[in-house]
């Protein structure tokens, strides 16, 4: 006879396939009762570890819901650290919803998002750096995005900064040394010198990998082509040429863009979203002057700019034009000048060749870049600054430069998501979908 108890402990449970019409639907189960729910679903003792079974499982009435396949994995050898179970349904909405139905009579609850993955974390299962890398990867729209999550789930950024930590920790030791035995004799005043070199590789790790931080975060979040120039210059003409559809209205009435118009596409394995720019020119129209600051601002933070130039004597011509591309991270704003008209297509694939060369010598190869967001940048900016701190208190204050190793150290543990960290773990694991 099955255990038709309701549980009272944590155990959730969430589809962890993408809702609706399918083939085959995963709702996953974690937590204490795991195993007894599944044995309530289907009035038998547990499935053999890790091996798929086909069984029958029923509504509290013993009718038959569906005869799906299901696993189990028994703490800690899952996912999350608890017991663990998958139930593979047919993928109708009618079965799901009767599932989930009957799981909550049995005392199970909806999982919140990102509740799986914060429970890994919670039992050791992955730090936050690859909880994150998990969520990138669930995210990733291209190859490069792919290459890059991947990597930092695979623990590419916890093997840096436990590099770092290691050389914080031999390096205080030195110093400790100097502090605890400095009345014995075999002990040497200046013991805390030792600590140099190791902190000096720790700075100097961290400071080349905050200085290859925005261009990996580039990768993951994608890169903003803007495009910009005087009105009627052409650029929403050049926008469509370059996607290869009408996303942006053409008129030769100057003004015809107020607002960003965007279109993606993948270059170099990357996402790359253009923007359509307002005309630049000074207007007392307060719709165009905010649309002029608007295309302004897009400008300044785009990772690249294409500055559209007319280029005939007739501005009826609005496609004749000069192709400037000005890479806006680089000092002097300097570029390459291709001229050409959208309107016949010249020099289109002249300036789309330019750009994926300044995507692939900017971005190329950085999918394996360790810090791509800005909360790992805050964390290992601060540990970088403690790390400088203490060097500069070594030969003086030793006392003071354990102190700051100790910071430095605290905000590795925080980039972990190794100490008290409730809040951040909050605002993580709300961005990742449920079931995950």
């Amino acid at each position: 006879m099955s255990d038709t108890r309701p549980l009272q402990d944590e155990t959730i449970f969430a589809l962890s396939s993408a809702p609706g019409r399918a083939g085959v639907s995963v709702l996953r189960l974690s937590g204490e009762s795991a195993g007894r729910a599944l044995r309530a679903l289907t009035g038998r003792p547990l499935p053999t570890p890790r091996v798929a079974s086909l069984r029958a499982i029923r509504d509290s009435a013993g009718d038959i819901i569906d005869k799906p396949l299901l696993l189990w994995f028994p703490a800690p050898k899952s996912f999350t650290g608890e017991d663990c179970a998958e139930i593979h349904v047919h993928g109708s909405v009618a079965i799901l919803e009767s599932v989930a139905g009957r799981l909550t009579e049995l005392g199970l609850r909806q999982a919140r998002p990102g509740e799986f993955t914060r429970r890994a974390v919670e039992h050791g299962k992955m730090d936050l750096t690859e909880a994150e890398g998990l969520a990138d990867l669930i995210d990733a729209r291209t190859e490069g995005q792919r290459v890059q999550a991947l990597s930092n789930m695979g623990g590419a950024l916890r093997d840096i900064y436990e590099g770092w930590q290691s050389l914080i920790l031999d390096a205080l030791a030195q110093i400790e040394g100097e502090i605890d035995f400095a009345d014995e004799a075999d002990v040497p005043d200046a013991l805390s010198h030792a600590a140099y070199p190791f902190l000096s590789k720790a700075y100097d790790g961290m400071q080349a990998a905050l200085a290859e931080a925005a261009r990996g975060r580039a990768v993951r979040d994608g890169l903003q082509v803007a495009i910009i120039g005087v009105p009627n210059a052409g650029k929403s003409t050049l926008l469509n040429a370059l996607i290869g559809r009408d996303v942006a209205i053409t008129s030769p009435q100057a003004g015809t863009t107020r607002d960003i118009v965007e279109a993606g596409a993948v270059i170099a394995g990357l996402p790359v979203t253009f923007s359509d720019t307002a005309g630049l020119r000074e207007s007392e129209d307060a719709i165009e002057a905010e649309g002029v600051r608007r295309a302004r601002a897009r400008a300044e933070d785009a990772h690249l700019v294409v500055h559209v130039v007319r280029g005939s004597a007739r501005p009826s011509l609005a496609a004749d034009m000069v192709f400037e591309n000005i890479e806006s991270s680089s000092p002097g704003r300097s570029g390459s000048h291709i001229t050409g008209n959208a309107l016949t297509g010249a020099g289109v694939d002249l300036l789309g060749a330019e750009i994926e060369r300044q995507i692939l010598a900017k971005y190329a190869g950085l999918e394996s870049a360790a810090l791509t967001r800005i909360r790992h940048v805050e964390c290992i900016s601060s540990a970088c600054q403690s790390v400088d701190a203490s060097r500069e208190k070594l030969g003086s204050e030793p006392e003071l430069a354990s102190e700051d190793l100790r910071k430095a150290l605290k905000n590795i543990e925080e980039l972990a998501g190794r100490s008290n960290m409730e809040q951040v773990f909050d605002r993580i694991f709300s961005s990742f979908c449920i079931g995950k």
